[in-house]
């Protein structure tokens, strides 16, 4: 049956969403973005707001992703993988447990604990768990955000239900505008419609409230439920369910979508594991100072997981003054200035950043 697929890939899939966030590599967490240093921890790496042409291709792969997806797979999402239905779902299987009479009530209570997990699980891609933990009826902005959250998705989830997915969901408008005749879909078998028992359980048990007989319709989610209600009839008189998967997955899209996936995923990979671990700005600040002073800020990114001990030195005849031995934390910034003095006149001056394996050095203007 479709249904005990679906719902192992549900359970699967609620562990991971909910799990993701308090996944930690490398010392942080694999996915969240801290809104407070604007940078993006992503499975063992950090991508700082500054390199937004990262951001930008990871974006471009997702959306090629989607269509990809939804071109060739069809309505996947909303009948697998969708937060939303795996929710009410859930809810809707374990409400079942109590008898029709109280199922309803039963589901609509059980989705109160629910929703509070998707709350926290949706502040933890921006905040650590730890910190949840510590602050959340503590800090006053974490809890309005858990309050605001946790009734946002309890009254979308109770009121709205699968309303949601036939009226308000924009990817459910864009996937028709994706599909060919050959997407993967559920489709009634008109060819034998005639021996149809006509007893309607596919009508009764479709979440969306659609008859399949009628031909394919925008609202269905592709939830397999009207298959599994037709085969537990069908089977009894040795027929194959009358609503099955059409469609054609193998096909000249399917190559060309996919080869341009493949492009922009090895694209993405390479664009970040191409980037220094280490990466040193210098600009020289405007200001006059006397005595042969110039100013220097500087930046320095760590965009590893090593804790890196560095040394800031020039190889011209300058003297340095400041700090000029940095402690970098692992996928952190430091922000800093030196004072450069010289005995002469200069056009320009270098300034190099030591570490234990590596020296990157950094010209600049002096007066």
């Amino acid at each position: 049956m479709w249904k005990t697929k679906r719902r192992i890939v549900a359970i699967l899939q609620a562990i991971s969403l909910t799990g993701l966030p308090f996944l930690t590599i490398n010392g942080e967490s694999a996915l969240r973005f801290d809104i407070g240093k604007l940078k993006l921890y992503f499975f063992g790496s950090a991508i700082w707001m500054r390199e937004f042409y990262l951001i930008l291709a990871a974006t471009l792969f997702l959306l090629l992703f989607i269509i990809f997806v939804t071109a060739i797979f069809g309505r996947l999402w909303c009948g697998w993988l969708c937060p939303q239905t795996v929710l009410l779902d859930l809810s809707q299987s374990v409400a079942k447990l109590f008898g029709k009479k109280h199922q309803k009530r039963v589901q609509t209570l059980l989705l109160v604990p629910f929703s509070a997990l998707v709350s926290i699980t949706l502040i933890g891609y921006f905040v650590t768990p730890q910190e949840i933990l510590k602050t959340l009826f503590v800090s006053t902005t974490i809890t309005a955000f858990f309050l605001a959250l946790w009734l946002m998705v309890y009254l979308e989830l109770a009121l709205l239900g699968r309303s949601f997915c036939t009226s308000i969901c924009p990817y459910a408008m864009l996937q028709n505008a994706l599909f060919d005749k050959d997407t993967l879909r559920i489709e009634y078998d008109l060819s034998r419609d005639t021996t149809c028992m006509r007893c309607d359980d596919c009508v009764r048990v479709c979440p969306v409230q659609i008859d399949i007989k009628k031909g394919l319709d925008s609202a269905c989610i592709a939830c397999t439920e009207c298959i599994d209600a037709c085969r537990s009839v069908s089977e009894k008189r040795g027929m194959a369910p009358f609503p099955n998967y059409r469609g054609q997955l193998m096909r000249p899209k399917t190559y060309w979508l996919g080869s341009a996936l493949l492009v922009a995923a090895l694209t993405l990979v390479l664009m970040i594991a191409s980037r220094p671990a280490v990466e040193f700005l210098v600009t020289r600040n405007p200001e006059a100072l006397p005595g042969g002073l110039n100013r220097y800020s500087y930046s320095l990114y760590n965009n590893s997981a090593k804790l890196l001990p560095l040394k800031l030195s020039s190889p011209d005849q300058v003297t340095l003054i400041g700090e000029q031995a940095l402690l970098l934390q692992p996928f952190s910034a430091l922000h800093g200035s030196i004072l450069v003095k010289s005995s002469s006149r200069r056009e320009r001056v270098t300034i190099t950043l030591s570490g234990l394996t590596f020296s990157i050095a950094r010209e600049t203007g002096f007066l």
